[in-house]
């Protein structure tokens, strides 16, 4: 199996914002410090937002690399040490090879490294059952000096690289009795006879093994030499010298050209019933070039090790990875309310009342006596006042002001003036399409019954998004009916106004209520609102269940 040290996913939820890259960044590069054991990897669930690009391009740090989905991989699974064979190499080599190792087939590679076929247990057992019922015969062409290597034997006549083939025969007759049926070309196996010795050079057999450490004398070899007979002398009895000689072929013989192959990054699920099919319960894993990468046995897919997620600023199934029910989540760590999320095993979760879960991180690394690298700490810092809006939010705490404190400090850089240059500089939405601001910073909220709503956010400084009202509730209806939400919002929040146009597709009367305000042409005015957390998903969810 697998020996790198094993990774544990740090994610924040899809259509990911600046707290929930910075805080994954953040927290994978605590836990990295306080568990060298596991690799902690920072990963992003969808395609950034121009303020989060902004902040990652201000301090530096590396983007977090996409994760699709936790769904288990060929790679997560496959072996990565396993036995290969040249085409060229013997039986008997790969044979023993799945002996000691007990595995019920080999991949055989060509001269250039790649997979070329499989020799399988089964495929040996069926060749030495066919020939316990007919003569032993060598199945491909093969080397004399590797015939004398694997008969552990001394090559006294004969080039080694010429390459023999044809049947095997044992010279067990009277002189008077020969031959027997072998001829030209064929393999002869006797012991301490140069009378049967000499019969066999006579026909013109292509190679004569003596055995029992039996050697020819030197006029046999001469003999020999005049016809072109090659001469191996086995310190083998007679019996086992034959078969080993039928076991010097190359292994190419044997294999099966048409093997089971599969790719690194396969799911597990979809190659598990063609692995439980095939015979030989094996696939082997290659890379582009055809070249063997892996080995997936039937045993290796019995219960694999799932892969293993720690959840920032988020605990909703449908917010975050895709597969995360499938995966073990290590540790929860959100200042939202708790979510849909379900764990096999107990695991460390925090849901905590502040801004934003940055603020989490930051109090983490000063818990443990650490500070954030400085690209970390400028990311964490972004989230936070993106989060709590420069600290204007309803949602702010004084603890969300004391780890702004400490990272001015830290970071000489003041706060207030970074967020409005952030603001500024990313808030600009003249030239983005409708559908993607319908899709900005959006997550989905259980509404019961099986129904859910969907609230997207954007901030503006002093821009108003009026002139683009038909489009925007045109792409916000699309999405409502493409993934059939109750209700599908867009809060358009102004940091400088410090309030908050709602757009929306759905039950008018539910915003109504939720609201006590008119809807006018798809959009509610709401003044002083600028938290989606705790001013509009709370009366949304209430409006629905009531």
């Amino acid at each position: 199996m697998m020996t790198s040290v094993p990774q544990i996913y740090v994610t924040g939820h899809r259509n990911p914002d600046t707290d929930s890259i910075a805080s994954a960044i953040g927290y994978a590069e605590l836990k990295q410090r306080l568990d060298a054991r596991n690799e902690y990897v920072p990963v992003r669930l969808g395609e950034l937002n121009a303020q989060t690009r902004w902040v990652l391009e201000r301090s530096g740090a590396p983007e977090p690399r996409l994760l699709p989905h936790v769904l288990l991989r060929v790679r997560d699974v496959m072996r990565e040490r396993f036995r290969l064979a040249s085409h060229t190499e013997p039986v008997r080599d790969v044979g023993l090879a799945m002996a000691a190792e007990d595995v019920d087939l080999v991949p055989i590679v060509d001269d250039a490294g790649v997979l070329a076929g499989v020799v399988t247990e089964r495929a040996l057992a069926r060749r030495y059952i066919r020939e316990s019922r007919e003569a032993s015969r060598l199945d491909a062409p093969t080397a004399v000096g590797e015939i004398a290597r694997v008969l552990e034997g001394e090559l006294l006549v004969g080039d080694p690289e010429r390459e023999v083939s044809g049947r095997v025969w044992v010279l067990a007759m009277a002189t008077s009795s020969l031959p027997m049926g072998f001829e030209a070309g064929d393999v002869v196996v006797v012991g301490d006879r140069p009378d049967a010795q000499r019969v066999a050079i006579d026909v013109g057999v292509a190679l004569l093994v003596t055995s029992n450490g039996t050697l020819p004398t030197d006029d046999i070899r001469a003999l020999a030499g005049e016809r072109g007979t090659a001469v191996i002398a086995s310190r083998m009895d007679t019996y086992v010298s034959s078969r080993m000689i039928t076991l010097s072929a190359p292994c190419r013989a044997l294999m099966d050209r048409d093997p089971l192959t599969v790719r690194p990054d396969d799911l597990v699920a979809d190659i598990t019933e063609e692995v439980k099919d095939v015979d030989y319960r094996a696939a082997v894993a290659v890379d582009g070039s055809g070249r063997p990468v892996g080995l997936v046995t039937r045993s290796d897919l019995v219960d694999p090790q799932p892969r293993r997620v720690v959840l920032v600023d988020h605990a909703e199934q449908g917010q975050s990875v895709i597969g995360v029910e499938h995966a073990e989540i290590v540790e929860i760590l959100d200042h939202h309310h708790i979510g849909s999320i379900e764990t096999r095993i107990p695991v460390r979760a925090t849901f905590d009342p502040v801004g934003s879960t940055a603020t989490l991180v930051i109090e983490r690394f000063r818990q443990n006596g650490m500070e954030p690298s400085r690209p970390a700490g400028i990311m964490l810092l972004g989230a936070i006042v993106s989060d709590t809006v420069i600290l204007n939010s309803p949602t702010t705490t004084d603890r969300d002001r004391a780890v702004i404190a400490y990272l001015e400090q830290v970071l000489a850089i003041d706060a207030t003036a970074f967020g409005r240059e952030m603001f500024e500089t990313t808030s600009d939405l003249t030239r983005v399409p409708a559908a993607e601001i319908a899709g900005r910073d959006a997550k989905e909220y259980d509404a019961g019954g099986g129904q859910t709503i969907r609230i997207a956010q954007v901030e503006t400084v002093g821009q108003d998004l009026r002139q683009r009202r038909e489009e925007l509730l045109q792409a916000l209806q699309a999405v409502r009916e493409r993934d059939g939400h109750l209700l599908v919002a867009l809060m358009v929040t102004d940091i400088l106004a410090q309030g908050t146009e709602l757009y929306a597709s759905g039950d008018k009367a539910a915003l109504e209520r939720a609201f006590d305000r008119r809807v006018q042409d798809g959009v509610i005015d709401l003044p002083g609102v600028m938290s989606r957390k705790k001013q509009v998903a709370p009366k949304l969810l209430a409006a629905y269940s009531g």
